[in-house]
């Protein structure tokens, strides 16, 4: 037989028959269990449950309840304050100030659709996702609307001192100077 050389990007080798395959998974290694000092296997801890977990089956059956007998029950309220509550914890609307307004909000706009039975139980989507979607958009809208509250707070402060420099009846004698504009951009440089 004649060697041929076999092309490959890693190496040259120069016969095809001794081509040694390394395998890329990892043999699996058994542990011993963990005893105690008096031999015992230690028990094992029952997995905490998450303070703010909604089942979505669990939720579908409570909204299926509610749309037969027209009636809140605890547990479907609930389930709505953990959405709501679970959304806030996401790390887009974590660092607000106004996190409890956000879920107040977000919380009355799902119990309305609750009430005005907004979702088809027979639509094959998940309950969980639409409320939870309710809620997102609960949070966008507070937040546009604290940011417009905080943009007419933050004009009236820049025209009351300009009125306090033309009128030169600042306080205290204290010295306003006006911030300069960037001619780049519509923000101020102090």
């Amino acid at each position: 037989m004649k060697s041929s050389k076999l092309n490959t990007k890693s190496k040259k080798l120069k016969s095809p028959d001794i081509v040694k395959v390394k395998p890329r998974v990892k043999p699996y290694k058994v542990r011993a269990p963990v005893m105690s000092y008096d031999g015992v296997a230690p028990r094992k801890l029952k997995p905490r449950e998450k303070e703010n977990y909604v089942n979505g089956k669990e939720f579908e059956r409570q909204l299926a309840e509610f749309y037969e007998k027209d009636q809140f029950s605890d547990k479907l309220a609930e389930s709505v304050s953990k959405i709501a509550h679970g959304l806030s914890f996401a790390p887009n609307f974590i660092n607000y100030s106004y996190k409890d307004e956000m879920v107040g909000d977000a919380i009355v706009k799902m119990l309305t659709a609750v009430r005005n039975k907004k979702f088809r139980l027979n639509s094959g989507f998940s309950p969980f996702s639409y409320f939870t979607t309710i809620a997102f958009h609960a949070f966008i809208n507070r937040i546009k609307k604290e940011k417009k509250q905080h943009e007419a707070v933050k004009e009236y402060r820049e025209k009351k001192y300009a009125e306090m420099i033309c009128s030169q009846h600042i306080p205290n004698g204290g010295i306003y100077l006006e911030p300069l504009k960037n001619d780049d951009s519509d923000e101020y440089d102090y």
